[in-house]
């Protein structure tokens, strides 16, 4: 489903995080492995299907702790929630590890991701916010925002998650979306049909 997953690492003490490993759980771990990087811990942006299709595997291979927001934990455990009982895998994974709320740091060696709460997309959507970095999961993608027709969705919540969360960050922020290219915090503010009035 061309989900984008991202590896954030720490080049002081080769510690690591993967945030939203949908598929392809092989190619992460290689690229894990070329960068000479440990995972820690896997962030997951919410609990859909194409967002932790390869998490088992990955966890597996690395022992690393799992994270996601305390409102879509339930997701994990149960096919029904994460869609993948429509889409023909049925995944029924272990519960998170951790819990995360509005404001939660994570520690990845020296670095410090800060979770914001942007529910909308899902209950208990988050971004991760980082230097000058936002990872915005199905959040906010270049030129467009998450659905919000699934279970859990709406979208006047996730319109305002978007512009009292995301859009208060300086214009050059870098947008990390779950799907699709990067942005900037400016072009969407300014260009994006669902955020500037031309769509709603």
């Amino acid at each position: 489903m061309e989900a984008n997953c991202y590896i954030i690492g720490c080049r002081e003490t080769g510690e690591a995080a993967v945030v939203d490993p949908g598929a392809e759980a092989g190619r992460i771990l290689s690229r894990l492995e070329q960068l000479k990087l440990k995972c820690r811990c896997i962030i997951l942006t919410h609990g859909h299907a194409d967002h932790i299709g390869a998490l088992a595997a990955v966890k597996e291979a690395t022992g690393a702790a799992v994270l996601i927001h305390r409102e879509d934990a339930g997701m994990l455990t149960s096919p029904a929630r994460n869609l993948s009982l429509y889409v023909g895998q049925a995944l029924q994974l272990e519960p998170a590890d951790r819990l995360l709320e509005e404001g939660d740091e994570i520690k990845v060696g020296s670095l410090t991701l800060k979770v914001l709460h942007t529910p909308g997309h899902t209950p208990g959507g988050i971004c991760l916010q980082l230097d000058g970095y936002l990872i915005t999961g199905d959040t906010l993608f270049a030129g467009s925002v998450g659905r919000s027709d699934f279970p859990g969705g709406d979208h006047r919540q996730l319109i305002a998650s978007i512009k009292k969360k995301l859009l208060v960050f300086p214009p050059e922020t870098q947008v990390l979306p779950g799907h699709g290219p990067a942005s900037t915090i400016g072009e969407e503010s300014r260009d994006n049909p669902f955020l500037n009035g031309r769509l709603y």
